[in-house]
């Protein structure tokens, strides 16, 4: 099924309290969707369904829930089939960050970036597509991933590990959707202006560093709006596009690794060693202070 607009649209949203989930939700909502909204921060997304209700968008249901949380889906996705039938889009948009350097990072750390950031999109999947397919309605599924399922960035191992394992999935229900009329967009976002960037858990390094801030600082500047990011998605979805860019550079990237693979890695390897001086400079500059 063709989706020329979102009019009248059952759009199911996670992660929608905050950063682009937010975004899209209100995008959404102004184009005349009918959504159902989840997020983990129960009070955020209070103020999201209120502030869309109040602008005179529609919102059927809510309910704070632990994507990650198989138990919590299946009730919240059957509560929405009992009383509302099967959606027209799914939007996998919630996750979190975090980065480090292997030795760094302990095993929480990849358990917890696995059961959100992909476990927790399988979860909606496996609940919501059976239904979408049953209904021979047609539909749409979004999965936001990120840059770091594109490219080896420097400290993203597990943060990598859960969004090359999102794109895995999505190019594989690329082909298989198509013939129940779903289609499929990986949304592939790079700096994005979030919650994330104050967020992210970056382990083994002082986030208080001077380095570092420069480095965020770096990285808000050259960070695209969530709201611009939802744009993007809406307009994906719109076109029935697979890879979903939300802003330029990453999609210059991707090409760039594709057709001149010598040169990319070279870049990414100049990168890597850039994040590792200020990072030993950070834990150096730590270490002195508390002696």
């Amino acid at each position: 099924m063709q989706i020329s607009n979102l009019k009248n649209m059952k759009c199911f949203i996670t992660g929608a309290a905050s950063g682009i989930g937010k975004a899209v939700a209100i995008a959404a909502a102004a184009e005349g969707a009918e959504l159902f909204l989840t997020d983990i921060n129960d009070i955020q997304l209070n103020e999201v369904v209120t502030h869309i209700k109040e602008n005179g968008g529609k919102v059927s249901l809510f309910k704070a829930i632990d994507i990650s949380s198989y138990e919590e889906v299946k009730a919240f996705t059957q509560e929405i089939y009992f009383k509302f039938g099967s959606m027209n889009i799914i939007m996998n948009i919630a996750g979190i960050s975090i980065w480090g350097s292997i030795e760094n990072l302990d095993h929480r750390d990849w358990r917890r970036s696995i059961d959100v950031n992909l476990m927790g999109p399988i979860h909606v999947m496996g609940c919501m597509i059976p239904v979408m397919i049953e209904a021979e309605k047609g539909g749409h599924l979004v999965n936001v991933s990120s840059a770091a399922c594109l490219f080896g960035l420097p400290w993203h191992a597990a943060y990598s590990a859960s969004k090359f394992g999102l794109r895995g999935i999505s190019e594989v229900l690329l082909f298989d959707l198509k013939q129940h009329g779903i289609g499929v967009s990986l949304v592939c976002p790079g700096a994005v202006n979030t919650g994330l960037v104050s967020t992210v858990e970056i382990k083994g390094v002082d986030r208080n560093n001077r380095d570092i801030i420069a480095l965020k600082e770096h990285f808000q500047k050259r960070a695209v709006t969530p709201e611009k990011a939802a744009q993007a998605i809406l307009k994906g979805i719109k076109r029935n596009q697979y890879m979903v860019f939300t802003s330029a550079d990453i999609q210059i990237g991707y090409w760039f690794q594709r057709k001149i693979s010598l040169p990319y890695r070279f870049v990414m390897q100049l990168l890597n060693n850039r994040i590792n001086t200020v990072a030993n400079a950070s834990l150096t500059t730590n270490i002195e202070e508390n002696i």
